[in-house]
């Protein structure tokens, strides 16, 4: 078996897109005609986003929504980089909110906090050096 997706359902697909290509540096791989799904060139494992339509019509249980004006989930996706005080800004100036600010761990990793533009958690930190 092999982690292939984090599939992320949000109201916006091309919003998000474009988000994600601005304030993390991520290319478009893959956006359906319907503009319902669309995935990131993001390395060996895809990041994708799906509409909550989508979510609706493959979920028949239903799912629980982000809302931006509460608190995020429990879950995170991280991203890692060498210039981390500028890949933070930059995410920062296109529209990420700060949600914790960076910090250096005690074994030497830097790491800070950010809402995407639909209220979901983004790790950005640097390397864990061994």
């Amino acid at each position: 078996m092999k982690y292939a997706y984090t599939i992320i359902y949000v109201e916006n697909v091309a919003e998000t897109i474009e988000f994600y290509k601005k304030a993390f540096g991520f290319e478009q791989k893959f956006v359906t005609p319907e503009n319902d799904y669309g995935e990131l060139i993001s390395g060996e494992t895809t990041i994708a986003f799906a509409s909550i339509e989508l979510g609706n019509s493959n979920f028949k249980q239903g799912f629980e929504k982000i809302d931006i004006s509460k608190k995020p989930f429990g879950v995170e996706i991280a991203f890692t980089t060498e210039n981390i005080e500028l890949d933070f800004k930059k995410a920062i100036d296109a529209g990420a909110k700060e949600f914790e600010p960076l910090i250096k761990k005690p074994w030497g990793q830097k790491v800070g906090y950010v809402l995407d533009n639909n209220g979901f958690l983004i790790e950005i930190c640097t390397p864990i050096k061994s």
